[in-house]
Formats: structure tokens, C-alpha cells, sequence
């Protein structure tokens, strides 16, 4: 549990498309971007905020990751600090430091509810001179949507520190939010600052056949990004190409379907966690299929993968991953839980965590 994939079946149009393309031959994709995608992403991430995306605003990449590190790469120098909010997925700090640059991390902040941004982290992170913000939204591992107040702020940290953005919107279509989702370039004022990347694979549960989009409103910056990395990175391939333009086109009904199946498993384990682990602490992730649990409080914390692997034979991704090395410590107990599989296996596991972490139910057994 986990690995961010999906137990579940490819929708089938994605399917029937593959067919075809493969009894039509496997010869080179346009390698410019396909014009028939490009105007459906048009379509697509002009729902989110995204309007009048020109052509030349579409850099195809064989994944996001390759993109987050483009922009590290292009948009910062090294030693220079870049500013993320940590936990973060580990492709961010990792590209930073990978790349010789400086992790300037604003740790996020429990409230209420919901984890928050720290402004006053952030500010310390920017007084680091960084020139560049990496942004997930919707956020990896705690799920939170920034919302309209947050991405104003957001935006105005932006121009205040005169900072370019990457926004890394890969999670956007596996939202529980009623509310639509709005890019965080979707404010003109921003526009020319920012770079967006996304892709289906989550979504459309498709990431063995790797393809993203690095998309932005000024194709200089665009191009600024991407130049350096010329022949550096493959190209998607004919399959993934045709694969994205069917889940855009005909998937839609099948990720209705998925999202409100991943909805009940959320609340499943959010329920579960509360009830059968109350020493423990979750929140309800508003997107994503990734849970983010607390569990510092119990005695064996500072090994708790180990515990859950050798005990109760869940493999979780350990806290400490989805941060920098120095921060690795503050995130020690912590877990990612994948819940996108069937309720019984999702029940099984919740099952086994407790057993395995439990005094009395582990004396019980004994």
C-alpha cells in the first residue's frame, strides 16, 4: 500500500484505443506535440483556469518528474535556495538537491482540519534569496486542494518575492472537493511567471506508459525551461500519446466512477484510523488516493516501516522519504498509505495496521 498506482482495470476506451494503435503499426509519433492533444488539453485545462493556452505553450515530456527538474535546472542556479513546502513528493527536494541547488522548506502546519501553510515559514524560506517556488496542488502526501484564500496568498508571495512557480498539478482530476479546481496560473497576474505540469497517469491509472506536459502562457519561458534539457529526455511514445487523447476524450464516465469509488475508500479509512487508532491522527485527504497518518505517538515510531513490514506485512511509504535531509527527523512516525484498491484488501490492510500496532490487540494475540 504503498506505491502511488491503482489496483483497479484500465478504463476501457483507453484500452480500445491501444488496440488500434497497435494493428495500425508503431511508427514515430509526432514528436511536436499531437495537435489533435494539444487542443484537447486546451479544453481540458481551460476548465481548471487555464484559458487561451497558445500551441506553443505545450512541452510533451515522458513524464512529470523530468519537468520538475527542468525548471530547477533552467529557472535556478546552483547553491541558489528553491522554495517548497515539505512533506513533499520526494521528486521535489530531490531535483533541488540532485541539481546543487539549496532546499529553502517551509513545513506545513496542522490546523484544525486541515494541514495549512505556514506564512511565516514561508517567508523565512524566501529571506533565503531563492528565485523560484515548487508548487503541489493538489498536494502530495497530505491531500489538501489549496483553496481560493490560499492561492491568492500564494500568488502574492509570488509577485512580492518576484519568484517563477512550477505547479505540479498531476493529482487535480482525483479531487473529493465540490469545488472546481483552479490552477494556480488560472490569475493572469501570474501568468508569465509560471510553468504548470500534469499528466493522466494517475488519474487514468496509466503510469506505465510515461507521458506529461510542461505547459505555460509565455512560450519563452517555456522554451527557457525546456532548451537546456534538449536531448536530455526522451519523448512520449506513440501508445502514450494515444492512450492520454482516449482518457480525454472518452474517460471520462470511468473516472466518475473511479473518483467516487476512491471517496468511499477515503472515508473508509479516515473512519477506521479514528476509530480503531485514536492515539493516532489523520486527516481527510481532500484529493489524491494518498493518505498521510501520524503516528509518532506510538513507542516503536522511529522504526514504524520496519514494524508494519516485519509485523504485519504492509508495506507503507515510510514519512521521512517526502523530505530533505535535514528535516528528515521532524517526519519520523509518519506514513503514506495508498487506499486505491478494492474495500476488502483497503479493510485487510487498515486490519493488519491495527493488529501490528495495538498494545492490547497485540497481547490479545499472544
Amino acid at each position: 500500500m504503498w506505491v502511488a498506482d491503482m489496483d483497479y482495470p484500465v478504463a476501457p476506451p483507453i484500452l480500445r484505443a491501444l488496440r488500434a494503435r497497435l494493428e495500425s503499426g508503431l511508427g514515430y509519433p509526432q514528436l511536436a506535440g499531437d495537435p489533435r492533444l494539444v487542443r484537447a488539453l486546451q479544453t481540458r485545462l481551460a476548465g481548471n483556469g487555464l484559458t487561451d493556452l497558445p500551441e506553443k505553450g505545450f512541452k510533451f515530456l515522458p513524464g512529470v518528474v523530468p519537468g520538475l527538474y527542468a525548471a530547477v535546472n533552467a529557472l535556478s542556479a546552483p547553491g541558489e535556495a528553491v522554495i517548497t513546502m515539505t512533506p513533499v513528493y520526494h521528486p521535489f527536494h530531490l531535483a533541488i538537491t540532485d541539481l546543487g541547488r539549496v532546499v529553502a522548506a517551509a513545513p506545513l502546519q496542522a490546523g484544525a482540519e486541515r494541514d495549512e501553510i505556514d506564512w511565516n515559514a514561508m517567508e523565512l524560506a524566501a529571506a533565503q534569496g531563492a528565485r523560484l517556488m515548487m508548487l503541489c496542488h493538489p498536494h502530495n502526501p497530505s491531500g489538501r486542494v489549496w483553496d481560493a484564500a490560499e492561492l491568492r496568498l500564494l500568488r502574492e508571495f509570488a509577485l512580492r518575492h518576484d519568484l517563477f512557480v512550477i505547479s505540479d498539478e498531476l493529482h487535480a482530476d482525483l479531487r473529493y472537493t465540490d469545488a472546481p479546481f483552479e490552477s494556480f496560473a488560472a490569475d493572469p497576474a501570474v501568468r508569465d511567471r509560471t510553468v504548470t505540469v500534469t499528466g493522466p497517469c494517475k488519474a487514468f491509472n496509466t503510469a506505465g506508459l510515461g507521458i506529461g506536459v510542461l505547459v505555460g502562457h509565455s512560450p519563452e519561458l517555456v522554451t527557457r525551461v525546456m532548451a537546456p534539457a534538449t536531448g536530455l529526455m526522451g519523448h512520449p511514445s506513440a501508445l502514450s500519446i494515444t492512450m492520454w487523447l482516449a482518457a480525454l476524450e472518452e474517460g471520462g464516465p470511468w473516472l466518475e466512477d473511479t473518483v467516487a469509488y476512491l471517496r468511499g475508500n477515503r472515508d473508509f479509512l479516515v473512519e477506521f484510523v479514528r476509530e480503531h487508532l485514536p492515539w493516532a491522527h489523520v486527516f481527510s485527504p481532500e484529493a489524491t488516493y494518498l493518505a498521510w497518518i501520524d503516528l509518532r505517538a506510538h513507542p516503536r515510531a522511529d522504526d514504524i516501516q520496519k514494524v508494519l513490514l516485519d509485523e504485519a506485512g504492509l508495506a507503507v511509504h515510510n514519512g521521512p522519504v517526502f523530505a530533505p535531509e535535514a528535516l528528515k527527523p521532524q517526519y519520523q512516525g509518519f506514513v503514506r498509505v495508498n487506499f486505491a484498491t478494492s474495500r476488502a484488501l483497503l479493510a485487510g490492510g487498515l486490519e493488519r495496521l491495527a493488529a501490528a500496532l495495538n498494545p492490547e490487540v497485540r497481547t490479545g494475540e499472544e
